[in-house]
This record gives structure tokens, sequence and C-alpha cells, in this order.
């Protein structure tokens, strides 16, 4: 390819993020250029430093420069954009290089915490495309942390993804498989692929960011084989020494600069107790693993791309079998929280009520607010295999959910501020109501009084004379307005409609409102805000869990029967 197509390329990307953004980005560039010459990763050093000296010069361009340059490409980018339009208006559900029927796949959470929206997107990807490629899913989890790892999260993961109606036709763990993970790095230290370093994770962190070369990377395999030996033995002490692959500390992704392998960890793992000090590292176990047990498609978030590298390296020199791997953008709800760090800390403080709160995009607290199973599932594959980042609301998500709902949640009245209203000569002593006006979903019935209770809000627009329907019951004449309403049966079918609830079937309730839980970067206060209201009586009969529609009000899901508390959705 002509250098000058390169530098083009690059030019034009520059132009454009600067112009989107108010300034260039070099990833973004360097992104950019790569989608459209993938054989350019080949020498991702010489691009980087083109990249770099092209985004300095668009930095440094005036506003009107910039807008001039921008010009010469405006078809371009305008045919860009309608082809991204037209390829992106339905969801990208294909793997290349995937092969109908040959096809395994795997969902590889690690159990140190719990599931979260963005996990539940991979594991329906995931398990779409085992249907698409008549393949299998196997579920596979990543502990070889015996500091954060914890059974109680295996066991929240494996409930979330029952939930969910995800299915997998095996199970393992990476923990299960550390005396051929040993095996493994005997040959890596045997071929001069890994060696032992002892310096402290400072100075070892240290040495990566500049490039420096470990001094550790002059022992012999020999000297390497006696020192790994020494560490499975127990003689050395936690972060004392490492197993560290052989890589290269120039490299312009950081990702090969001699990252660890193996280290050394003195907790109590919760599955094989106190058996192994010494364990594996993501960046080995992942590439082993899915290779040894048969994965041939590899479906994660495109943030480990420059782990690829990596990945193929590790297979390359144990010469195992490398599946292929395929990037998808993640999946972030604005104004909201997945990290376990700052969810803890937020639980720390008393703001949250733990992973299960209904103001979460955890799994246990989207079950909790009343989210189907079927909404997320509609909900996370929109985005197919798309390596678009964005940041989605939550409204979104709750739009799939009610049309879920919608045919099976109950209809009440509920009022959030009531006033009374009396109602002389009334001509009926029974009101029977539908619980759902097309679906049969059975009805209710009430006895009539003299009092009932209607929304006050409502009432500030009633005038003298007034005929007010009580919804799909009968109509009323207002007589006077006030602190109690005064009116008179009529047999009248026309009027405004409102809700009501008579007085001998009032019931208080709590409900809650729900808003994002951040804003911004600040934990917004005014997340969850619950107020006193009444609901009809009928309410005592619903099923804790039950999702019912308040008409006028919203959908809400009856979250602790005995204190009548809904949450809304």
């Amino acid at each position: 390819m002509p250098q000058s197509d390169i530098i083009a390329a690059i030019m034009k990307y520059a132009v454009k993020n600067a112009m989107d953004y108010g300034k260039a980005s070099e990833s973004a560039v360097c992104n950019k250029v790569i989608s459209q010459y993938p054989e350019l990763r080949k020498d991702i050093k010489s691009l980087s430093n083109e990249v770099r000296e092209v985004v300095l010069k668009v930095n440094l361009m005036s506003k009107d420069s910039l807008e001039t340059e921008y010009s010469k490409y405006s078809n371009e980018f305008r045919t860009e954009a309608k082809i991204k339009l037209e390829r992106t208006s339905k969801p990208n559900m294909n793997l290349e290089g995937a092969v109908q029927g040959n096809f395994k796949t795997r969902f590889p959470p690690e159990p140190n915490g719990f599931m979260h929206i963005g996990h539940a997107k991979a594991a329906f990807l995931e398990s779409e495309f085992s249907r698409i490629y008549k393949g299998s899913l196997v579920l596979y989890f990543d502990d070889t942390n015996p500091d954060s790892e914890k059974q109680e999260f295996v066991d929240a993961i494996k409930k979330d993804l029952d939930w969910l109606g995800i299915r997998f036709s095996e199970e393992y763990y990476a923990s299960d498989h550390i005396e051929q993970m040993y095996k493994y790095a005997d040959m890596m230290i045997s071929k001069g692929n890994a060696y032992v370093c002892m310096c402290s994770a400072e100075e070892a962190g240290l040495g990566r960011e500049k490039g420096e070369i470990c001094r550790h990377k002059k022992q012999t395999s020999n000297q390497n084989s006696e020192l790994w030996k020494r560490m499975l033995i127990g003689e050395f002490a936690e972060n004392e020494a490492t197993l560290r692959l052989n890589g290269d500390m120039q490299s312009l992704n950081t990702t090969m600069r001699d990252p660890i392998l193996f280290r050394i960890k003195s907790s109590t793992h919760y599955r094989q107790g106190d058996k192994y000090r010494v364990w594996p590292t993501y960046n080995f176990n992942t590439p082993v693993m899915d290779s040894i047990k048969g994965i041939t498609d590899v479906i994660r978030s495109k943030e480990y791309e420059l782990r690829d590298e990596l990945f193929n390296c590790i297979l390359n020199s144990l010469s195992l079998r490398k599946p292929i791997i395929h990037s998808m953008a993640r999946l972030e709800i604005s104004n909201n929280l997945t990290s376990k760090r700052k969810l803890n800390e937020l639980i720390r403080q008393g703001k949250i009520g733990g992973y299960d709160d209904p103001r979460l995009v955890t799994i246990a607290g989207l079950r909790r607010r009343g989210i189907t199973p079927d909404a997320i599932r509609e909900f996370v594959l929109r985005f197919g295999m798309s390596k678009n980042e964005s940041s989605v609301d939550i409204n979104m998500l709750l739009s799939y959910n009610r049309k879920e709902i919608d045919q099976k949640a109950k209809r009440l009245f509920a009022l959030k501020d009531p006033i009374e209203i009396d109602i002389e000569n009334l001509g009926i002593d029974k009101v029977i109501l539908k619980n759902h006006p097309s679906q049969n979903l059975g009805q209710r019935s009430y006895k009539m009084g003299k009092k009932f209770f209607i929304e006050r809000d409502d009432a500030t627009k009633f005038r003298e004379g007034s005929i007010i329907r009580l919804k799909d019951a009968f109509s009323v004449v207002i007589k006077n307005t006030g602190n109690v309403i005064k009116a008179e049966y009529s047999e009248e079918k026309s009027g405004s409609a409102i809700q009501w609830i008579a007085e001998n079937n009032l019931i208080k309730c709590r409900i809650a409102s729900i808003g994002n839980l951040m804003d911004g970067e600040l934990f917004n206060e005014k997340s969850l805000v619950v107020n006193d209201a009444y609901v009809e009586k009928h309410a005592t009969r619903l099923s804790e869990g039950s999702i019912v529609q308040f008409e006028r009000i919203g959908f809400f899901k009856l979250d602790k029967k005995d204190e009548m508390y809904f949450i809304s959705l």
C-alpha cells in the first residue's frame, strides 16, 4: 500500500475526530485507520508514530483551517455515515470465520462479584451465536485469584444465569486445572519464553512503563526452572517472586512487556483450599483453558483487543490451537455504575441497600425491580456485535420491559394525594371492575358506600355542574367544591374519567419512584424517592413480586407485601 494513501487516511480521520470532539485522539485515529487497513496492525509501531505526527499537526490548526480541511472529505463522511446507518440499523449477528456445526464458545465469569447487564449482554450473545452456528455454550469460571473469589459469587452467578434462561452444555473451573497449568509453565520456561522475576511489584511496574529490561531476563532456562520449583514448594513469600513472559519490553503494545503469568497468593481458595500457593493470571490461564477445552470462538469486549497479541503469543509458544477472537463494544448504562469498588463504597456509606438495590443494573437489581429476562435479552441483542462504544439510557430497557409486561399486569387505581368526595343518591351498591381492559386477568368487585376518594389534582379542575365519570363505574354531577367535594349520582354516560377508590376499599401503601443512580460523577440523592399513597384493597390479594399498573401513574412491582411497598418500573 502506498505510504501516501496511509497518510491521507490518517489525516482524514484525524480531521473528523477533531471536528467531532474538539481535539483529535491518537488512539481513536489509529483504530479508525486499522479498521480500514487491517494489515497495518503488523507494524503498529510505525503507524503510531505517523498518527502521532499528523494528530499533532491537526490539533494545532485554527478553527477555520480545520473546517477548510474537513470540507475536502465531507462527501466521503456523508457516504460513510449512510453506509454505517444501513449496516447498524439491524444488529450485526455475524462472526467472521465461525463455522456452522463446529462452534464452541464460553461464558467466563470470575466469581469475585455479582453479574450486571454488561455480563448479560455477553452471555446472551454467546447463547444466541451457539444457536445460530449450531454449536455449544459452556460455563467457565475463571477462578485463579483466591484473594477475591467466593462460593457465594459462584452461586449468585449461576442463579442469575438460570433466571435469565441461559443454558450450558458443560461447566468447568480454571482452579481445577492448576497442575496442568504448571506443566505448561514448565514448557514455557524450558523454551526460554518465561523467566522468574524477583523484582518488587513497584519495580516491575515501573520497568514495564519505561520499557526497561528486567535484570532477571538474563537467567538461563535451567536457573529459571530451579527458581520455579522453589516457588512451587513454598520457598518464596507472597510478592517475592513471579513468573513473567519473556516478551518485548520495547513493544508499543504494553501488554507484551513481560506481563506476569504466575504469582504467589497465600489466601485460602474458596474451592481448592490451601492446596496451591502459585496461581496463574488471567493472561495465562484464559488462552490455555480456551485451547485445551476446545473453544473455537472467543467473544469478548473490545477493551481486551490489545491482549489479543498476548493471547496468541502464549498459545504459539506452547504449540496449542488458537481460537478465533471476536470483539464487541461494552454496554454502558448512562448515569449508573457497575464498578464493584464504587458500588461497595455506596453500600458502605448506606446510600444503596446492596447489590439487589432496584436502582442498579446488576442482574439482582434488575430482577428485584421487575425487569423481565425477555426484556433484557431483547435489549442487549439489539446491539449485536457492534464495536461502537456508547452510553445508553436505561429508559430504552424500561421501554422493552413495558412491552413485555403490558398484557400481563393487572390495572388498579392508586391515589398519591387523595381528597374526599361524598356522593348523594348513589343508585348502585356494587361495582365490578375488569383487571385488564383487553386480557382475561379476572375481575374485582367492591361494595359502594357514600364516601369515595379521588386525586386532588383532578379535583382542582372541577366546577359546579361538571359531570365527572368515575372510571369504569358511574358518573356524578359536582355540586360544590372545597375540602370535601359534594356530588350527586348521575345517569349520564359522558364526562371526564378519573381514578377513584371507595372509602371502605382504601388501603395505605408506599410507592418508590426510581431515577438515575448517578448525576454525572456524583451520587443522585433523589435516585430513590418514597412517598405514601393509597391503593385499592385488591392489592392485598397480589403475590409479592407481582407487577401491576397503577392507572395514570405507571407500572409498579410489589416489592414487600407486608409493607405494601411498590417499586416503580
